[in-house]
């Protein structure tokens, strides 16, 4: 069904389409980021050095709490040396043809982007997928466990805080903790995102040896790109910066005795962050109250937000996501890059839902589709609650089949949760979802 198809459906009469589109999470400037950008051009500081850099990396570690910020070219690049350095710190130096966790196993979060994912492969390691909770949609701490059982040799854990909401981080630390595991903590989403641990609240970017944020053009603030490395380690802090900054070494000509990119944050993109900095709490009371509006509007709807658990955690509501009833669900499929459904009185799906928003000039998307689920994955091992999660059909013996990231993908999406979206137009939004199930 196209646009003007759902607009003439009866359900939807009388609804108009935005003029300009709505969508889903796109910068937002204040005029601040100019200056700063004009101060590095007037002052011929636009490569990967200049006072931009400096104070960004000074005011996002003092935001956070942490001792140093190195900022890089992007999330992924942070994720990247992050990876490295913990590959390195378990296993030793590796040979400059080698990454540093070849021949070693990686537990990961499932539901995320798969920028989370690729530096383990980039570093030459396995990914092991960790199926989702339904408490916050991130690594289930009783799955890590099972992990554990199968594979009592693995000493890394890369775990995301999905759409901005923190995963249960005090049972992961423990359990890594319990097994000598270091963690890569993917805080790419979650920016502003507070978590209570022991007591005391602490930012996201902290919880683990090795912490990355994103300052992608979808962000909670943004530099159009960008992304930071987060550490108390001073020793930590160098080894990024240099990797970063191609591995030269202190001689007056090109020397390298490591392997290193070119994955320095420039100046001008320093710039843009530098005036975004002063907006971040701005941004998310704005997100949050959308979130807020969605809750109360889709209330009498089968339907729930995405969860946070109010006494552990404060989100920066970064998406706003929804997940359908089993029983309310209407019939749907989904091939690799097609899907089909059907219509159903008092039932939807994720699609029709996206493509009802679209139909409008809205943006949605479906929930980030399990790694475990990707053709490029489908070989590495999943664990669920109830062990491994891979070849468990069977034809004699019932089981449950568990696989909570299949599930939430399958019955989830991501609503438009742009910070310029009015009030009004949100209403619009939720006018059209209501309609999807009448």
């Amino acid at each position: 069904m196209n646009a003007n198809d759902f607009l003439k459906d009866p359900r939807f009469k009388g609804i108009e389409p935005f003029e300009k589109k709505v969508w889903l999470a796109s910068p937002t400037m204040h005029g601040e980021e100019q200056k700063w950008v004009d101060e590095a051009i007037r002052t011929n500081w636009v490569s990967t050095v200049g006072e931009n850099i400096n104070e960004v990396e000074r005011q996002i570690a003092e935001y956070v709490g942490c001792s140093y910020a190195v900022g890089l070219s992007c999330g992924t690049s942070a994720l990247h040396l992050a990876t490295k350095l913990a590959g390195e710190k378990l296993y030793g130096q590796a040979r400059p043809e080698r990454g540093t966790l070849q021949g070693h196993k990686v537990f990961c979060s499932d539901v995320t982007f798969d920028a989370s994912i690729n530096p383990v492969a980039y570093e030459d390691g396995e990914a092991v997928f960790i199926d989702t909770e339904y408490d916050t949609w991130n690594m289930s701490p009783e799955a890590l466990e099972k992990a554990f059982e199968l594979y009592p040799d693995v000493r890394l854990i890369v775990t995301a805080h999905l759409y901005g909401t923190p995963g249960k981080m005090e049972e992961i630390k423990k359990i890594a903790d319990a097994h000598g595991a270091l963690i890569v903590e993917d805080a790419a989403e979650s920016l502003g995102a507070k978590y209570r641990l022991g007591g005391k609240w602490v930012e996201t970017g902290t919880l683990g040896q090795y912490n990355c944020i994103s300052f992608n053009g979808n962000k909670i603030i943004t530099g159009s790109a960008g992304g930071m490395f987060l550490t108390d380690s001073k020793e930590d802090a160098d080894k990024v910066r240099k990797w970063s900054t191609q591995s030269r070494e202190a001689a007056p000509w090109y020397q390298h005795e490591e392997i290193g990119y070119n994955y320095r944050m420039s100046n001008i993109i320093a710039g843009v962050i530098r005036g975004q900095i002063p907006y971040l709490e701005e941004h998310i009371a704005q997100k949050r109250a959308i979130w807020e509006r969605y809750e109360a509007g889709l209330k009498d709807l089968p339907v729930k937000m995405n969860p946070w658990d109010r006494e552990k955690s404060s989100p920066n509501f970064w998406l706003s996501c929804m997940i359908i009833d089993e029983d309310a669900m209407a019939p749907m499929v989904r091939g690799e890059q097609d899907y089909l459904y059907r219509s159903q009185s008092g039932k939807s799906s994720p699609q029709e839902i996206l493509d009802a928003i679209a139909a409008i000039n809205a943006e949605g998307r479906p929930i980030w589709k399990p790694m475990h689920m990707q053709p490029i994955y489908r070989s590495n091992a999943f664990v669920t609650t109830e062990g491994s999660g891979r070849g468990r059909s069977n034809a004699y013996i019932a089981g449950s089949g568990i696989d909570v990231g299949a599930d939430i993908f399958r019955r989830g999406l991501c609503l438009p949760s742009d910070n310029k979206m009015t009030a009004e137009q949100q209403d619009r939004v939720i006018e059209i979802i209501c309609n999807c199930f009448r």
